[in-house]
């Protein structure tokens, strides 16, 4: 009976740290609302189609309250819990490998790496939320309040998972992270609980990606290349029911020369530990069609945390 109690207790000892060790990664970023009306815009050349995308390295050396709010919000979820990313060293780690990145050029036609500093951050940082915040400050004679909205953005789907939002009490304070402060606590718990329900779910039921398949016009077989006696779209399409959670996707559109996974649950992490993503996702699939009997050469492209490109018929 002792052992069986004291068996039952390391479980729930185990159990719990594992719990506590579980909590998503979070990154606190101004919104981009906050960056367009401060000035902190500049353009990114997508693919010939101008972006405005917020400039997170000017605002945080330009703007004296963004650095002390992000460090305030930081704090309130540290108190919580939650593992942080830093946004000024991440931004700092960014401008690093964009150096390294201007050196680097295609094989094939020497163009250079075009990649969405955004995205780029994203993809480096791997935070599995990011906190979007948005502050005004009201003046009313010598007092002030702060109207604020908090949102936990999925960083793989960037949908919106939890939020918060309102107007503090007047003070005489004139720090803006103390007006910030004074504003959010009444809702931080909450918020974080709506972010720890959907990490947890996304433990339970797997991360939301999308895999997208093409074919290069060199090659030898399309979607409707049949082996033994499947097509080569159905054996795609198996191999995902086998390799996503409890076989949780959408085939939302294909055709002999594409296919669009849509919806697509994929473990949090795979069994070697190792954060999974759309990219490490999409390499697996790649690995597959690449070994007998299909022998298929195919490159991924990476889109995102979230999403990745699998291009057949040429490395």
């Amino acid at each position: 009976m002792k052992k069986t109690t004291l068996f039952a207790l390391a479980l729930l000892v185990a159990a719990s740290a594992f719990g506590q060790a579980k909590k998503p990664t979070l990154m606190v970023v101004p919104s981009d609302n906050w960056c367009s009306q401060n000035g902190y815009m500049m353009e990114f050349d997508n693919m010939g189609s101008t972006t405005r995308i917020p400039d997170y390295t000017l605002a945080i050396q330009d703007d004296p309250d963004l650095i002390n709010v992000v460090s305030k919000i930081n704090i309130l979820m540290a108190d919580r819990g939650f593992p942080l990313k830093d946004l000024d060293a991440e931004t700092k780690n960014l401008a690093r490998s964009r150096a390294e990145a201007s050196m680097m050029t295609s094989r094939s036609t020497g163009g250079e790496v075009s990649v969405s500093p955004i995205q780029q951050l994203r993809d480096q940082a791997r935070a599995d939320i990011i906190m979007q915040i948005t502050w005004k400050v009201n003046v009313t004679g010598p007092k002030r309040s702060i109207t604020y909205n908090l949102q936990g953005l999925d960083s793989y789907t960037n949908k919106q998972v939890a939020g918060a939002q309102g107007t503090g009490a007047q003070s005489f304070s004139a720090e803006v992270p103390v007006l910030l402060e004074e504003a959010v606590m009444a809702h931080m718990d909450n918020f974080s609980d709506q972010l720890q329900r959907h990490f947890d779910d996304l433990l339970t039921n797997g991360r939301e990606i999308s895999i997208s398949l093409r074919m290069f016009d060199t090659s030898d077989v399309d979607f409707e290349t049949s082996y033994g006696d499947e097509e080569l779209l159905d054996i795609i399409d198996n191999w995902m029911e086998a390799n996503t959670v409890e076989g949780r996707y959408s085939l939302s559109d294909s055709s002999y020369d594409y296919m669009d996974f849509e919806q697509v649950r994929i473990p949090v992490y795979n069994e070697r530990g190792q954060a999974m993503d759309a990219n490490r996702f999409a390499r697996e699939l790649r690995s597959f069609l690449s070994r007998a009997p299909y022998n298929i050469p195919c490159r991924v492209e990476n889109q995102g945390l979230g999403q990745a490109m699998i291009i057949l018929g040429e490395k």
